[in-house]
């Protein structure tokens, strides 16, 4: 995932872009995902997991209306919608 955000990155010192953050979180959510489906009762995860999801859906949704073009680079690259 490493090589991705340098991919995604404005700059060298990229850290706060909504590029990166929505590469952040999708790697979040993979992981939580993972979590979840094996302790099916860790409804704490499951908030956290609801919480970046929705916050991943606001960046990209900034995005799509903002910066079109960024926004269609980070889905292809990021493999988050077909």
């Amino acid at each position: 995932m490493n090589s991705k955000l340098k991919e995604l990155a404005i700059h060298d010192k990229d850290t706060g872009s909504s590029e990166i953050q929505v590469a952040l979180l999708t790697e979040k959510i993979e992981v939580l995902s993972k979590h979840i489906k094996q302790f099916k009762k860790d409804k704490h995860s499951s908030v956290g997991l609801l919480r970046a999801v929705n916050k991943r859906k606001k960046l990209l949704d900034y995005l799509k209306k903002n910066k079109m073009d960024s926004y269609k680079n980070l889905l292809s690259k990021l493999n988050i919608r077909k």
